[in-house]
């Protein structure tokens, strides 16, 4: 008996599907005789890397878990009570089970196709709502980045609505968080919005001023009345903006109800772990006036074709891809994800339970408040909700010593004050501990301290004017689902409603949908990945460093460069990062005036939006007829704008699925007018291991880590967009106002947290760790083997817009479905049909209108693609049937896509079968897939704006 007692399973057979079978009769239909003729037929020879990527030899997945497990170890979880904006939580185990380890939410796609995506819609109206009841105000959207990037945009939106157009002077209270005045600062300055810096209670307005923002609670726990603010400003036709503690809303007054225009603020506190820094959702809560100027997504009530409750994503559907360069702001990827969590807190513990919890918080620091007065200790703020601002003088290293003694972080100014923030995790011995440290600096380390003692004659430390008054969270959905039995049973009643890569693939072109492995996922729910403050003392965080280092060392090998930065926390603020850094870097210079980004008419719509929001002018570079960027166009648009070029922003390979053969004469016609080459790195996913931007030229391009590198979607976020970039570029990536980075001349933050959402990076660091470079480069290979079999089994049936010089494409493709217009047909149309084949549809009408772009990945088998490719050719021919005289109007696409209930219907007028419009094909019988409701009703949707879950006995009607 012959036994290979080394053998290992290769996580690379498991990531990548089509199997050695399966590949020759896909190399046939394509055309080549092998993979790698089909790569030398793809990707210029010009670009291809010399050597093979040097990274370390894959591991298993088990040697992965084990490797991650002692990387893990050498974090230390401390209690911590740093606050700040961070706090530890209480995650319920039935959401931690069933949505944050659930692939059935977390790999679903961004709700465009909203007849299956009602599941994670309906959270997010309840997210929402929740957002609206809890501040107080008119209008929510469905979450942001974070709470400082959600400040930012609400300076941006004040400065947007100002009466006065002259105005760029902005007022921000000195008692807010440092991250976020940092993260504001960052935004301001490429809008040339001056920034006043001060106490609040100073405030002297004059006409250069167009608003204030405020935080509540302040960062020193204090309690401020901010109504006599409000009015002030707005008898001046000037707006305030109040960043709010959403816990802290249950017990305090609303913004809303004294004067707030914009309302942010993290819903970390409700139940998401803090994970060194995210990733969180931000809540943005506004006026309904200012609907229009809200950023990011919106979820809104309307009405399916038969007139039955549906959502759907409301006002500013891919925006950045319409308005580009005049959009509101350049957020694409939010924290879906986290926002639905969010909203299953809210579900499961009601009004009632989230005031206990608040209440116990406020209890809890209201004891401690009395003991360290007790003790003799000066409290700064005489109010609070849950943290106290302590006056130590010469105490704070001796208090700072004992507290490390007791595995206590607490926040520490050099001042002489010491800052404690309590949280829902804190318990009675927890603050018997904190006593005992603050106790012993004072020599009274033998003092006994009864809590019960501490407790008589409590006094509420929240001023009797700003206790909240007024009810929330009264709907019942946040009332009926209270326990276990009935949250799982609401969790999974929505989840059912939802297709994702559970179900089939999900082809989006540009968006890369691929497999997000279990053992990617796993160390996201360890203490020592969930529970590290992003601002805990460096050395105990020795394995997240670790795992930066690594994953910063393999990126830059990839890529490259020379070093990332891991602070931009989705992919638009990458490109928005990129370009600030190439912006400080010309200014380093002494060339401030080089403000011209040039742009492809083809390039993603986040692109010329974050070009704008970086302070530049934009220049639109044409295309030729294949999709390529027009070479002599750009030459032409570079030295007409030398003196004041700043960048070319290009995506690679192309927007239009094709590696471009000029590429690297693009980037020196850039080089030698002066500018820089940004790359969108969009379409990594057909580089990795063959060539790299560094390879091709360019000085900085960001990594959608959610797509090339595995980070799951999850329903629209949460993404991680870092940015790598050329050595000369180095010194510029971004600081952070509380953790020291390197950087001698960085610009200032631009997410909260100094490694952004970093718990998620895990993700991608298992990702390369269990590939190695053979499985990187493969996965590129198969991604291309992909795409290219679609095509080719598609192009006899659909034209095939642009393809490579060798009629080949890269990892996605488009087919164009406008040739169906004089019958009637949208492209549309063909997306809700694939509904009823039980597909998501590919990315619609985007880089050009009345298209369809596929990207099917290098996760997908060979039969996978073989059902979808079925599916597309299916529903040709109920196309060709309208071409042969079949009706325009009463048809399967028209009518697509078909509910259950529709089909169960006891009338049917519809000019085909039943069995037609629900199985067309007989793969569907086994596994059918049924949208909740039907084709739903955008224009209604806009002409009734509804943000918020509707009234029961409304809601009800409907279903």
């Amino acid at each position: 008996m012959k036994i290979d007692f080394n053998f290992q399973e290769r996580f690379e057979d498991r990531h990548i599907s089509p199997s050695e079978a399966d590949v020759p009769a896909m190399l046939q239909t394509i055309g080549v005789d092998s993979i790698d003729e089909l790569i030398d037929k793809t990707i210029p020879e010009n670009i291809r890397l010399k050597s093979p990527l040097a990274l370390p030899s894959a591991l298993s997945e088990v040697d992965y878990l084990k490797k991650m497990k002692q990387l893990a170890s050498k974090n230390k979880v401390f209690k911590s009570y740093i606050g700040q904006g961070y706090y530890d939580v209480n995650l319920p185990t039935v959401i931690l089970r069933n949505v944050l380890e659930n692939p059935g939410w977390y790999t679903q796609y961004t709700p465009y196709q909203a007849e299956i995506a009602q599941g994670r819609l309906q959270a997010l109206l309840n997210f929402q709502t929740a957002v609206i009841d809890l501040t107080g105000m008119e209008i929510a959207n469905a979450s942001l980045l974070d709470e400082a990037t959600a400040a930012a945009e609400a300076m941006f939106m004040q400065y947007s609505i100002r009466k006065n157009k002259q105005a760029n002077t902005f007022f921000v209270s000195e008692n807010i968080f440092p991250q976020t005045l940092d993260v504001i600062r960052t935004r301001g300055e490429s809008y040339g919005i001056e920034l006043i810096v001060g106490d609040i209670k100073n405030i002297e307005l004059n006409e250069n001023i167009f608003g204030a923002i405020v935080q509540y609670p302040s960062a020193d726990g204090a309690i401020s009345d901010f109504k006599e603010l409000a009015d002030k400003l707005h008898a001046e036709k000037m707006s305030l903006g109040v960043i709010a503690d959403i816990m802290s809303l249950a017990l305090l007054t609303p913004p809303g109800e004294w004067g707030a225009d914009v309302v942010v603020g993290s819903t970390q506190r409700l139940g998401i772990p803090m994970g060194f820094g995210g990733p969180h959702a931000a809540y943005f809560a506004t006026k309904e006036a200012y609907k229009r100027n809200i950023p990011g997504r919106i979820i809104g009530v309307t009405i399916d074709a038969t007139g039955k409750y549906a959502l759907r994503m409301a006002l500013q559907t891919r925006e950045q891809h319409i308005r580009r360069d005049k959009a509101s702001s350049n957020i694409c990827t939010a924290q879906a994800l986290l926002a639905i969590m969010a909203s299953f807190y809210a579900v499961y513990h009601g009004p009632k339970g989230i005031k206990n919890i608040a209440s116990r918080i406020h209890g809890i620091t209201s004891l401690l408040a009395k003991a360290l007065e007790n003790l003799g200790y000066s409290i700064k703020n005489k109010s609070f909700f849950d943290t106290l601002t302590i006056e130590v003088g010469n105490l704070l290293e001796p208090i700072h010593a004992e507290a490390l003694n007791n595995e206590i972080n607490l926040r520490y100014d050099k001042e002489g004050t010491v800052g404690i923030s309590i949280d829902e995790t804190t318990s009675l011995t927890d603050l018997e501990t904190i006593i005992k440290v603050f106790a012993k600096v004072k020599g009274q380390g033998n003092s006994e301290f009864s809590i019960d003692e501490l407790a008589k004659d409590l006094e509420n430390r929240i001023p009797e004017n700003l206790q909240r008054q007024s009810e929330y969270l009264t709907h019942p959905i946040f009332n009926s689902y209270h326990s276990e039995h009935e949250m799982l049973r609401y969790i999974k009643s929505l989840e059912a409603k939802d297709l994702s890569l559970c179900h089939s693939m999900i082809p989006l072109g540009s968006c890369t949908m691929k497999l997000n492995a279990t053992s990617e996922m796993i160390p996201l729910t360890w203490s020592e990945i969930g529970n590290i403050h992003p601002f805990a003392p460096s050395d105990q965080t020795n394995g997240y460093m670790q795992l930066f280092d690594e994953l910063n060392q393999w990126l830059c090998e990839i890529t490259g460069f020379k070093k990332m930065s891991f602070q931009p926390n989705s992919g638009a603020q990458g490109e928005y990062t990129g370009l600030m850094v190439i912006r400080a870097y010309h200014q380093a210079n002494g060339e401030h005036q080089r403000n011209v980004a040039l742009i492809p008419a083809s390039a993603h719509g986040t692109n010329p939006a974050s070009a704008s929001m970086a302070g530049m002018k934009i220049v639109v570079i044409k295309c030729d007829e294949r999709g390529n960027i027009d070479v002599e166009d750009l030459r032409e648009q570079a030295e007409k704008h030398r003196d004041n070029l700043s960048c070319l922003m290009v995506t690679y390979p192309s927007t239009y699925g094709v590696f471009e053969e000029a590429i690297v004469e693009m980037c020196e016609i850039i080089h030698k007018n002066g500018g820089q080459v940004y790359m969108d790195g969009a379409n990594m996913n057909a580089q990795v291991g063959f060539t790299s931007p560094g390879t091709i030229g360019a000085d900085v391009c960001h990594l959608n880590l959610h797509k090339t590198f595995c980070i799951p979607h999850g329903g629209g976020g949460p993404g991680m967009g870092p940015i790598g970039v050329a050595s000369h570029l180095v010194d510029f990536l971004p600081g952070h106002s509380v953790v020291e980075l390197e950087g001698s001349r960085s610009i200032s933050s631009v997410s909260a947290a100094p490694w952004g959402s970093a718990s998620i990076l895990v993700i991608s660091h298992g990702y390369i760790a269990m590939m190695g470079a053979e499985g990187l480069t493969n996965a590129t290979r198969y991604a291309i083997l992909n795409a290219n079999y679609i095509k080719a089994r598609l192009e006899k049936n659909y034209a095939v817009l642009y393809s490579g010089v060798n009629n080949t494409c890269a990892h996605e493709m488009i087919i164009d479905c406008r040739l169906f217009k004089p019958l009637g047909i949208e492209v549309t149309d063909i997306a809700k049909r694939l509904m009823d084949y039980g597909f998501h549809a590919p990315t619609v009408s985007f880089p050009v209108a009345g298209t369809l772009m596929i990207e099917p990945t290098e996760s997908e088998s060979k039969s996978e693609l073989d059902r979808f490719c079925d599916a597309l050719l299916s529903i040709r021919q109920e196309i060709q049937a309208i071409e042969d005289g079949g009706d325009k109007i009463n048809n399967p696409l028209k009518n697509a896509p078909h509910t259950a209930q529709a089909i169960a219907d006891s009338e049917w007028d519809r000019s085909y079968s039943r069995e037609e419009a629900a199985f067309p094909l007989e793969y569907i019988r086994e596994n059918k897939f049924w949208p909740s409701v039907g084709r739903v009703n955008d224009s209604y949707g806009d002409r009734t704006l509804i943000c918020a879950c509707p009234p029961i006995e409304e809601y009800m009607e409907e279903v």
